[in-house]
């Protein structure tokens, strides 16, 4: 695997790096509501570090 499913979409991308050794990235995915589960998946099988921010109260204000 190395690309997502052709009917997920990346719909915000944010990079951010203050001159650090790494950068932060911020991926907003829309995804159909039968592939919502398999989305951690994913990700694991492809090694990336990701955090889940739906329940983050900063979140929530944003998209409320």
């Amino acid at each position: 695997m190395t690309q997502l499913p052709h009917d997920w979409n990346i719909s915000l991308f944010h990079y951010r790096n203050h001159g650090a050794a790494y950068g932060r990235v911020l991926v907003g995915m829309q995804v159909p509501n039968g592939d919502r589960t398999h989305v951690a998946e994913y990700l694991d099988a492809i090694g990336y570090r990701y955090w889940r921010e739906s329940d983050n109260p900063a979140y929530r204000l944003f998209m409320a």
